[in-house]
């Protein structure tokens, strides 16, 4: 399948980390001075010698009791165990992990065949050595992914980052040889989009120099560049805008279906798709906001806004067929392969070489099917061997050769599993699963309902012990996130489960509006001026637990990273009554600057433009760091971010713990150096940072 819409990563140059951003507000939009802007000077010699007195008082603080040792060292040795799963990607006749342990912390990458694979101990062969070749090197590499060159697969374009920021470095990496190709495609370190057209060139979107970036830090333009010329000679494809978030082109080399695509992503949730025929360019008819994606001879809509056609409605959160060749023929006809109701959506597809896997979310809980198009029709089937409750993923392993696929299922309380199955071959073959990581005698888990202000029902997830007292006294830790159509399903985490539900803890997941497990409604709810629903939402599911006993203000902690620390910021500004601890990680938390920072501007079809008067009087409202007062009386809250973090400026959670310490209250703050948006580059780092919140918590709610 050729998927049209690319995740969408971190949008500015690493190049933009090493100055202040101290372009001035509009006039129209005055605000008070800020004085930390110096905060936003990533690399700066003043801002990193404050991160450092920080991140001692953080170490004395947390990392130097008990709890934190035993905490650290259990997580990493899940972390580090010979029993995880290596989850694997198929590449001709081979299956590529990226393995990494104590011993190789930024991992070896390797490969097996089925047959090795489906043995306990499988006999991998080491393609790259990563720790190696940092050393070699004199570099901190962090696996970003290989882009193989299909059909013959020995060749890839290899994405390392430097300390696992966004932005990395291209190189052409021989897999039979083992060893970089001498005089191949490279490119210097950005945030660049490459792939295949064939053994001899590449489309590229990259930094080509001054004016070639979106003002999202996105490349606008892309270029097919062929072996053995000057990357500044490559052929020009296509030129987006600067207000455009992002462009990118790649191939289709399904025999039989070869074919460019090129894609114009305008904003974060509207997109222009077009086939690049003889240097032409013909643009694909589809609603701005509909995500498009083609497989042999079909073209698959998603929409996320309804579609009038003549007397015709289709639904948003709907999944559309139609023959690619009709379509472009003037044809509007389509097949509905799924419509949402008021409590399902579209969680994913994956097309088989014959079939297509349909995953949906009823309720926030996965059921998988088969669509097969036979005698003119699609054709509906459930997918054998699938439990009644748990997250299902279901994905195809090799769309061009065959209808085989891989099946992860997990719950909170269930260790992951891997299985292996064809469609139309019955029961799933299980492959590899996790062992028990933690003691989960005498624990259950419940779906649950609070309402919120406006009368909408959240649904949440509780996982607790079965005999839990009702006496408010549980310890119990919220987890949300509320944004960009991501939704909230089971998952088992051994570190949650080691760290705090063996020690009587509660664990809770929201599934607020902004998210996806309503489908885009869900997530258009809580769109810009809307935002206050999310926020809403969350503190009716913490009001719940309270009204229910099952825990209390004093007991009661949350946490949540990225847009999720966004949300921790505003329940930390406008419901502090409701919480006694809070873990901020890598944060959003000035939505005046927001835009200016890093990937910000790509962001606004989600929170808005500060720069307009008119949404800056509903943005501020959510700005956390615009909202703190001398007089409030707030949780404990612990920041965490990345210095290489090339995605949310580490600028937001540094200028929100000086303005604390400045008003007096209680705050910690940690920055790792390395990590990237992640917040950790291996193991040990992510061992480490998942210590601090949790030991963080359980001081202050036990």
């Amino acid at each position: 399948m050729n998927r049209l819409l690319p995740l969408v990563l971190s949008l500015a140059p690493l190049a933009a980390q090493n100055a202040p951003q101290q372009d001035p507000m509009p006039p129209t939009a005055a605000t008070e001075p800020d004085p930390f802007l110096w905060l936003e000077d990533v690399g700066g010699d003043r801002a990193l010698a404050w991160v450092r007195e920080r991140n001692a008082a953080s170490q004395q603080a947390i990392a130097e009791t008990e709890l934190f040792r035993t905490n650290n060292a259990r997580i990493l040795s899940i972390l580090d165990s010979d029993a995880r799963i290596p989850f694997v990607g198929k590449h001709g006749t081979h299956y590529y992990n990226l393995w990494q342990d104590a011993a190789n912390p930024r991992g070896l990458w390797r490969r097996t065949t089925l047959a090795e694979y489906r043995k306990e101990a499988p006999n991998w062969e080491v393609v790259l050595d990563l720790d190696a070749l940092g050393k070699a090197e004199g570099e901190n590499w962090v696996w970003h992914g290989a882009q193989f060159l299909e059909p013959e697969n020995t060749r890839c374009l290899l994405s390392l980052s430097r300390g696992g920021a966004d932005a990395d470095v291209v190189r052409e990496f021989d897999v039979e040889r083992r060893a970089f190709v001498e005089g191949g495609f490279t490119l210097p370190e950005a945030k660049s989009s490459v792939a295949w057209r064939d053994r001899d060139a590449v489309f590229v979107a990259t930094d080509f120099g001054p004016g070639s970036l979106t003002s999202s830090g996105y490349p606008r333009i892309v270029k097919l560049w062929r072996r053995g010329t000057p990357l500044a000679e490559a052929e020009t494809v296509f030129e987006g805008l600067e207000s455009d978030v992002y462009v990118g082109a790649s191939h289709d080399h399904t025999k039989g279906f070869e074919r460019d695509v090129v894609f114009r992503g305008v904003t974060f949730y509207t997109n222009r798709v077009a086939l690049w025929r003889d240097g032409e360019l013909v643009w694909l008819d589809k609603p701005d906001s509909a995500n498009a994606s083609l497989h042999r001879e079909w073209l698959l809509l998603e929409l996320r806004e309804d579609w009038q056609i003549g007397t015709r409605r289709y639904f948003a959160g709907s999944l559309l067929a139609t023959k690619l060749a009709d379509f472009l023929a003037g044809s509007r006809e389509f097949d509905m392969l799924f419509v949402p109701d008021e409590r399902s959506s579209l969680a994913g597809f994956s097309p088989t070489r014959h079939h297509i896997l349909l995953n949906v979310l009823d309720n926030v809980r996965n059921r998988v099917s088969v669509l097969t198009h036979r005698d003119g029709e699609w054709h509906s089937a459930p997918l054998p061997g699938l439990p009644e409750f748990g997250t299902i993923g279901a994905s195809a392993i090799d769309a061009e050769e065959s209808d085989d696929y891989f099946l992860t299922i997990t719950d909170y309380l269930t260790p992951t599993s891997l299985h292996l199955g064809t469609v139309g071959g019955g029961t799933p073959e299980p492959l590899k699963s996790l062992p028990g990581f933690f003691d989960t005698t005498g624990l259950e888990v419940s779906q649950r309902e609070a309402t919120s202000k406006d009368g909408t029902r959240i649904p949440y997830f509780q996982v607790g012990r079965k005999d839990l007292p009702r006496d408010g006294t549980n310890p119990t830790l919220l987890y949300g996130y509320g944004g960009f159509e991501v939704s909230m399903t089971p998952g088992y985490s051994a570190g949650v489960g080691a760290c705090w539900l063996e020690k009587g803890g509660v664990f809770v997941v929201a599934n607020i509006r902004g998210g996806g497990e309503f489908g885009p409604r869900w997530h258009q709810a809580a769109l810009k001026q809307h935002r206050n629903k999310a926020y809403e939402d969350f503190a009716a599911v913490a009001q719940d637990l309270i009204a229910q006993k099952i825990t209390s203000r004093e007991h009661l902690g949350i946490q949540g990273g990225s847009n999720g620390g966004l949300l921790m910021g505003n329940m930390l500004t406008t419901y502090p009554e409701l919480f006694d601890a809070v873990v901020c990680q890598v944060p959003l938390l000035d939505m005046r600057r927001y835009h200016r920072l890093l990937a910000g501007a790509s962001w606004m079809g989600e929170y808005g433009d500060p720069d307009d008067p008119a949404q800056w009087q509903w943005l501020q409202r959510y700005s956390p760091y615009h909202n703190l007062r001398a007089d409030g009386t707030y949780p404990k809250v612990l920041f965490t971010t990345s210095t290489r973090d090339d995605r949310v400026h580490p600028g937001h959670a540094r200028k929100m713990m000086a303005r604390m310490m400045e008003q007096g209250h209680a705050a910690l703050y940690y920055e790792n150096i390395e990590g990237g948006h992640g917040g950790a580059a291996d193991n040990k780092q992510a061992a480490f940072m998942a210590a601090l919140g949790n030991t963080v918590l359980w001081q202050e709610l036990e």
